[in-house]
C-alpha cells in the first residue's frame, strides 16, 4: 500500500517518473546548450537579479508586479486549457 502513496507523491509510478526526468533532463540539457548557457550560469543571473532588485528599492515592486502580469499572460491560459482537458479526459 505504501506503494499508492509513494506513487500519488510523485504523480506515477517511480520508473515512468524516472523515465520522465531522465527525458527531460535530457532535453533541457540540449536546448540550454544551443542556448550556451549552463546551470552556473543561470544561478548567477537569479543571483544579479536579486541585486539588482535590492538595488532598486521600491521600484523593483513596481517591476515585478510588470514580470507578474507578463508571465501570468502566459502561464494562465496555458493551465486553463491544461485543466479543460483534464475535465475532459476524466468524463470520458
Amino acid at each position: 500500500m505504501s506503494d499508492t502513496g509513494l506513487s500519488r507523491f510523485l504523480g506515477g509510478s517511480p520508473a515512468q517518473v524516472l523515465l520522465r526526468l531522465v527525458f527531460l533532463s535530457f532535453v533541457v540539457g540540449i536546448v540550454l546548450s544551443a542556448l550556451n548557457l549552463d546551470p552556473l550560469d543561470l544561478v548567477n543571473m537569479a543571483v544579479e537579479f536579486v541585486e539588482r532588485l535590492w538595488d532598486m528599492g521600491f521600484h523593483a515592486i513596481g517591476r515585478l508586479g510588470n514580470y507578474l502580469v507578463i508571465g501570468a499572460i502566459v502561464v494562465v491560459p496555458i493551465w486553463l486549457v491544461t485543466r479543460l482537458l483534464a475535465m475532459g479526459r476524466s468524463r470520458s
